[in-house]
């Protein structure tokens, strides 16, 4: 979770406020080239007071020389978890709860019900419920924490992870959903596939005419597989997953109802050398394209906003031989088109 400062938080928050334990995942910046494969990293570290998530994220960020623009979205009601729950150390668990304690109780902008909130938490881990935060079977288990997704806040499921940390033996499995698994971290890899641009190749390039089919294609060499891998090795666990998008189809909306589309339903599916569309040459002006447009009108003074929504479809592998398939997940951007009324042309 991001760093709660419990001096912001209300009353009803109690013992909840101080469970959330500071436990964060890293800010993911807008990533660039990485790399001189175009990668970039991302990983969970120790930063003040807070304990952030120890998954790591790498791979290819897509398109040309590495250069990305957006993320996948899933088709459908699925998405990916917006919280889960991950092993943290004894020692590191006490750390943590140890300094926000101090934290807390020392600072005079708290209020009382906060303090009291943090150590009747403290308390529970340390004398209560457990004793000293199970120090002694620090090689019997882990405490398990819930974490927020930070780019995620405004989604409720960040909020549905909402169990105290608890104690699990090495090997068992954490009753509770979304814990850490080689298929949940295929699911939060998907989230942070970033992928290229969608703009299309038009021929004529910059200006159409009305009644004149355009030519409508994508590079194969821009629009590759892309992968993103996430791993967790910290507490004993030491798992990975690597979710990989692959374009399959690109759906071209003209942006106007007077236009016609090649195919008809506006669905071009990929070819078997991995392009979409094909390539406009000499000699093809009498051919309907196998991808493109025809737009019927005039676009005046202005431009018709052509969007280009490529689909994706994103499996995953992961440690012990785990894999699947993950909903497909698409990625679209619009450009202008302009049209002018003239009926032929040579190209």
């Amino acid at each position: 979770m991001h760093a709660v400062r419990l001096h912001h938080a209300g009353a009803a928050i109690g013992i909840l406020a101080a469970a959330c334990l500071l436990v964060s995942s890293p800010a993911y910046a807008k990533r660039g080239p990485g790399g001189s494969d175009g990668g970039a990293k991302t990983s969970g570290t120790r930063s003040g007071n807070t304990l952030e998530s120890r998954i790591t994220y790498s791979g290819r960020m897509g398109g040309v020389n590495g250069t990305s623009t957006g993320n996948v979205a899933p088709i459908g009601n699925w998405n990916p978890p917006a919280c889960w729950y991950e092993p943290v150390s004894a020692k590191d668990f006490q750390n943590q709860v140890e300094s926000q304690y101090a934290e807390v109780v020392n600072d005079p902008r708290q209020p009382n019900y906060a303090k009291a909130a943090t150590g009747q938490f403290r308390n529970t881990y340390k004398d209560d419920k457990y004793k000293n935060y199970n120090l002694d079977k620090a090689d019997e288990g882990n405490w398990w924490v819930a974490v927020q997704d930070p780019n995620r806040l405004d989604d409720p499921g960040a909020f549905t992870c909402d169990k105290l940390p608890f104690w699990v033996q090495n090997g068992d499995t954490p009753a509770v959903q979304n814990a850490i698994t080689p298929q949940v971290l295929a699911e939060l890899a998907y989230s942070r596939i970033l992928l290229p641009d969608t703009k299309v190749t038009l021929a004529p390039r910059n200006v159409t005419k009305v009644n004149l089919p355009t030519w409508a294609w994508l590079d194969p060499s821009a629009f590759k597989p892309v992968q993103v891998t996430a791993s967790l090795n910290v507490a004993g666990l030491n798992i990975q997953a690597t979710t990989t998008a692959k374009p399959v189809s690109l759906k071209l909306q003209p942006g106007t109802a007077d236009a016609e589309t090649y195919p008809a339903s506006g669905e071009c599916s990929i070819n078997n050398d991995g392009s979409i569309g094909e390539s406009y040459t000499r000699g093809k002006s009498d051919q309907a394209p196998p991808c493109g447009i025809k737009y019927l009108r005039s676009s005046g003074n202005g431009t018709y906003n052509l969007k280009a929504t490529i689909t994706w479809r994103i499996n995953w592998t992961g440690t012990g031989g785990a894999g699947g398939e993950l909903p497909d997940g698409t990625f679209g951007a619009t450009q202008n088109v302009t049209v002018q009324e003239i009926q032929s042309v040579n190209r």
